[in-house]
């Protein structure tokens, strides 16, 4: 690989011209800028690119041609490579499509002379980031780099705003704590609905959050400024639901010494949720569906119709479908009830949520109990995915409750949480229940681990690049292993 400024002055590989000298006599303060890989099999061309490479304040690593670049890439990943495309033993264009397989977004520039266009637009076609003829201007050669430098800056910079908003998304439903996919769709779905004044039937299991949800799509709305009343129906006796809905008047029934104003009245103009709404009596569905077609209803024992504006949420864990192909609840009441259906997922089902949340309600106990939790040891988190949570949520909450006033450390250990994961055919994952994203930070992780810290031999082993575990281990805010990317595996 020749190069040259495009001025008339002489070619510059040679240290003997100035500045090759002024790249020698750089000390070593100068401010590293980026990593990047010169592959030329011409001894002199590399020697004299990387040190004006070196002068503009870069680190260069250089290889004489694509099978050594790999074994070079591999151990110091770059952030840009500058290659020749003829080569012995491997040219540039199978190089750039070995290093595309590995990092799709790192940029490849090459050289080729005047007489193998051909080549360069092929390279191009094959992912390079831009092509130079030779001999190559070296103000020319800066500007790419800087400019494929900024635009990976722009990738990166993409990928955490992207980040943010799934982390925005994670806690930014009135409370609502989750990043996982099934989650991002019950997010999506109660903005929709929020402004509305649909009816809304929220299933899931037990302690899956419809009632925090509940909480959510009133706080969301156009009614947040005014009461939310919550009403758990299976709680109630029948006698007592009624009362408790609609109210009685003084005297309606022997205890009853004054009038009481129910639920629906309470929640005028705000919202109703009513938690657990296929526990409700057969006579009290038929009242239920009254008030949701006439908006009017009477006191237990009065004759007054009473007129209410109410928002109404019910949750169950049963399904009613089936109760109502089974006689035990209304067709006419499901319907009027489900006219927005969301289902909370269960926790086995959202991944990674169960950290989060679990680091949620650590600090929250943490700040309670007025103790230095600072967080889990790895065997702890290990241990809370590899759970399948029959409690969901509030299990969970209650777990953490226990971990945090029992722990003598600042770690909260597997010790501290009082229950057996079960062994699964991924260990720490659930299949189905983890992402495509869970899967592989497990898979590098747990890689990591055999290999003692190092990224070489872990990547090797991964099929992938060293540069992709690293951006990992960044993204997953873990420290390197105790072996260096540089000690060969």
């Amino acid at each position: 690989m020749n190069f040259r400024t495009v001025s008339t002055g002489p070619a510059l590989p040679d240290p003997r011209y100035p500045r090759a000298r002024e790249a020698e006599s750089m000390t070593d303060n100068t401010k590293t800028k980026a990593r990047i890989l010169v592959v030329d099999d011409e001894p002199s061309a590399r020697s004299g690119l990387q040190k004006l490479l070196a002068s503009e304040g870069y680190a260069v690593d250089t290889a004489e041609d694509g099978l050594a670049a790999l074994g070079v890439a591999a151990d110091s990943p770059p952030d840009v490579v500058v290659t020749d495309l003829k080569m012995p033993r491997m040219d540039g264009l199978e190089l750039l499509h070995k290093l595309r397989e590995q990092d799709k977004d790192l940029p490849v520039i090459v050289a080729t002379s005047f007489q193998d266009l051909g080549s360069a637009v092929a390279a191009m076609r094959a992912g390079a980031e831009d092509y130079l003829p030779k001999p190559i201007d070296f103000d020319a050669l800066t500007l790419v780099i800087e400019r494929a430098l900024e635009r990976r800056e722009v990738k990166v910079e993409a990928e955490n705003l992207r980040r943010q908003l799934r982390e925005r998304d994670a806690e930014g439903l009135q409370g609502l704590i989750g990043a996982s996919p099934a989650m991002q769709k019950v997010y999506r779905v109660a903005r929709q609905v929020a402004a509305s004044r649909a009816t809304v039937l929220i299933t899931g299991e037990s302690g899956t959050g419809k009632g925090e949800l509940a909480r959510a799509l009133h706080a969301l709305g156009p009614r947040s400024g005014k009461p939310f009343v919550s009403l758990h129906c299976a709680a109630l006796a029948e006698s007592l639901l009624e009362s408790e809905l609609f109210g009685h008047e003084k005297g309606a029934f022997t205890g009853a010494d004054k009038r009481r104003v129910g639920r629906f009245e309470q929640a005028n103009g705000g919202t109703l949720f009513l938690d657990e709404v296929g526990e409700i009596p057969m006579l009290t569905q038929v009242k239920l569906l009254k008030v949701l077609q006439e908006r009017t209803f009477e006191r237990v024992g009065g004759n007054e119709s009473i007129h209410t504006d109410v928002r109404l949420v019910a949750a169950t864990n049963r399904d009613l479908a089936a109760d109502v192909q089974s006689g035990r609840f209304r067709e006419d009441l499901y319907y009027r009830l489900n006219v927005v259906h969301i289902e909370m997922p269960p926790l086995r089902l959202r991944g990674a949520d169960v950290v989060m949340l679990a680091n949620h309600f650590l600090r929250k106990f943490a700040l309670e109990n007025h103790k230095r939790v600072e967080g889990f040891s790895d065997r702890a988190r290990a241990k809370l995915l590899g759970y399948r949570w029959p409690g969901n949520v509030r299990a969970l909450e209650n777990t953490i409750e226990r971990a945090v006033v029992l722990c003598a450390g600042p770690l909260i250990d597997e010790a501290d949480l009082p229950f057996e994961a079960a062994p699964e055919a991924f260990g720490s994952l659930r299949v189905p229940g983890s992402t495509m994203a869970d899967i592989e930070r497990y898979a590098i992780l747990k890689t990591l681990e055999a290999c003692e810290g190092s990224t070489s031999k872990a990547a090797e082993i991964l099929d992938i690049s060293v540069r992709t575990i690293q951006y990992r281990l960044h993204e997953y805010g873990v420290a390197r292993g105790p072996k260096s990317t540089r000690d060969g595996g």
